[in-house]
């Protein structure tokens, strides 16, 4: 029953960030586009890492806590509440939210729901979906791969994000950025 659940989950995220990708796009005609090929980049990373790590997965052994059982379940309830993060946070901004980056005339700055504890929640889901990955290959070198590459891209996205948000927000940006973490609520 986990291997389905997992499964399920794993193709609805690859699916809806298909669709995030394709449906929330900015284009240079509804907003200043300030993207740097960070969409890209996250794309190729993110595939890479994953297909490493399902490769890892697949054909070498479990080293995680001698491969114990429960870490699939941990897996399941770690890419559940990945999604539910994310997709909060994406629904939440709503037209302000953008596949690449971008700002929009008329947006405004999101200080409410999740964005009231951490500046990016939509890519602190991303980062428990990475992390449900490694946990679920029961390996700690698959851990690594879907971790590691995956949290530089999106630090590096999250730089090019930042300095968008100041150049379009100024000092509004900077309070908030002072009062909130980036992605862990009293953390970082």
């Amino acid at each position: 029953m986990r291997s389905t659940w997992w499964e399920v989950l794993f193709w609805v995220w690859i699916g809806s960030e298909v669709y995030i990708a394709l449906a929330t796009r900015t284009r240079h005609t509804v907003g200043k586009v300030q993207d740097r090929g960070t969409q890209l980049l996250l794309w190729v990373v993110i595939v890479a890492a994953m297909t490493a790590c399902g490769w890892i997965d697949a054909t070498m052994g479990k080293t995680m806590f001698g491969g114990a059982h429960w870490l699939k379940t941990a897996a399941v309830v770690l890419l559940a509440a990945g999604l539910a993060i994310r997709w909060t946070a994406i629904v939440s901004l709503g037209k302000a939210f953008s596949a690449n980056v971008a700002i929009r005339e008329t947006q405004t700055l999101k200080d409410t729901g999740l964005y009231r504890w951490v500046r990016h929640p939509s890519y602190s889901g991303l980062l428990l979906i990475f992390l449900a990955a490694g946990v679920h290959s029961r390996n700690w070198l698959g851990l690594a791969v879907a971790m590691v590459p995956t949290t530089a891209a999106l630090l590096y996205r999250i730089h090019v994000e930042e300095t968008a948000l100041q150049g379009a927000f100024g000092e509004l940006y900077r309070s908030y950025s002072s009062r909130t973490k980036r992605l862990i609520p009293g953390v970082y």
